[in-house]
């Protein structure tokens, strides 16, 4: 059974420059209903208008990580790291012990379009890192490519934690089946296009909880880009 939520119930932040839709609580929007799901904390969607971006600010003790749709994402640290990540790359900060950061639209011209991810670590205290790696569209299209994992196997990025994240696009004919281990949760997040999940139509902005271990297809993809999260069978975050 899926516990499905719609993308017009996420909350919705309006700063003029920046427009976020949260699909867990976050800032000034707050939902008994949707404070997380396993070790998933955040989901925001952002779009950042051009020349403009999110100031030095802090962080500690957490796992997060962007997904980039549309634009170019600058990104400046505490450790020294600096880089444009652009659609397909993806890119995963441990804060740790603490960490400050920026992350500023890289256009003058064009909005940019990205996904910010927190999942809860399974340590606390470790040394702050940084990672960042491209995924090509051909490694994505019609399966299920493995992008953030606690071993960092498949050259996929290594996350502190017991969570497996994996991107998929899907298109006409292509399909895809995931077969979720045992006693595993799992999380669905459509990005952008539709698609049907086990013959259910998921929208832009949709995301399916399921808790029980079964198969789950992807098929009938109308330009769908999407995030399949494999977690550890807790209902809410819970810090180490």
């Amino acid at each position: 059974m899926f516990d499905i939520s719609t993308a017009n119930t996420r909350g919705v932040a309006n700063h003029g420059w920046l427009r976020s839709r949260h699909t867990f609580s976050f800032g000034s929007y707050y939902n008994p209903e949707a404070v997380g799901f396993s070790d998933l904390r955040v989901i925001n969607d952002d779009q950042v208008d051009a020349g403009e971006g999110f100031g030095t600010h802090p962080h500690r003790d957490m796992e997060i990580f962007s997904y980039v749709l549309d634009g170019a994402l600058a990104h400046r640290d505490s450790m020294g790291s600096g880089s444009v990540i652009r659609p397909g790359d993806v890119q995963i900060m441990s804060a740790g012990t603490g960490v400050s950061h920026s992350e500023f639209n890289n256009s003058r011209v064009e909005d940019v379009h990205f996904l910010q991810i927190w999942i809860v670590p399974n340590v606390l205290g470790a040394k702050p890192d940084y990672q960042e790696r491209y995924f090509s569209d051909e490694e994505k299209r019609g399966r299920l490519r493995l992008i953030l994992s606690p071993d960092g196997i498949d050259e996929s990025l290594r996350i502190r934690q017991d969570t497996r994240v994996y991107a998929g696009l899907f298109d006409g004919d292509e399909t895809a089946t995931f077969e979720m281990p045992k006693d595993r949760y799992a999380y669905v997040h459509v990005a952008r296009g539709s698609v049907e999940l086990n013959g259910q139509r998921l929208q832009t902005g949709d995301s399916a909880r399921i808790r029980e271990s079964q198969a789950l297809t992807f098929s009938g993809g109308e330009e769908a880009e999407v995030l399949l999260f494999d977690l550890r069978p807790n209902e809410l975050p819970v810090m180490n």
